[in-house]
């Protein structure tokens, strides 16, 4: 387990399944029963088609950084330590964006479009984060 003084999520309702899911080291977002459009953040309806019938569904764990911003001075005393660093909106294959990070590549060699797979961080116990790695090619 890596040395994480970070906020937390709260494991609650959506967020504790979501996360619940990332500790098995599987990244699975709601997928509607009735229009099959993915979503991410979870919630009880569908914003395509109003639908409140779901489930949670398998991620490809693929996708291509969509933005990025590299913090050169944190914000939260937590990251003070990592900066520069960058946060980064993952679009993933399934057309959802992840707000995270990609832990084996410099911010100044992000690139928009670059592949990234998923990957898992446990900064505590019941807590595994989703990070992303530099697919090769």
């Amino acid at each position: 387990m890596s040395e994480y003084n970070g906020p937390l999520p709260v494991l609650e309702g959506h967020s504790a399944d979501f996360y619940g899911y990332c500790k098995q080291g599987e990244l699975r977002f709601q997928r509607c029963g009735g229009c099959d459009a993915w979503r991410h953040v979870p919630r009880e309806m569908c914003a395509e088609c109003g639908s409140w019938d779901w489930a949670w569904a398998l991620s490809s764990g693929q996708g291509e950084i969509f933005t990025f911003t590299v913090v050169g001075r944190a914000l939260h005393p937590a990251f003070r330590e990592a900066a520069p660093y960058a946060v980064t909106v993952v679009e993933m294959d399934e057309g959802v964006r992840v707000l995270s990070r990609v832990a084996d590549v410099k911010p100044e060699d992000l690139e928009i479009g670059m592949r990234v797979r998923v990957g898992f961080e446990a900064v505590t116990e019941a807590i595994h984060l989703p990070v992303f790695y530099r697919l090769p090619g």
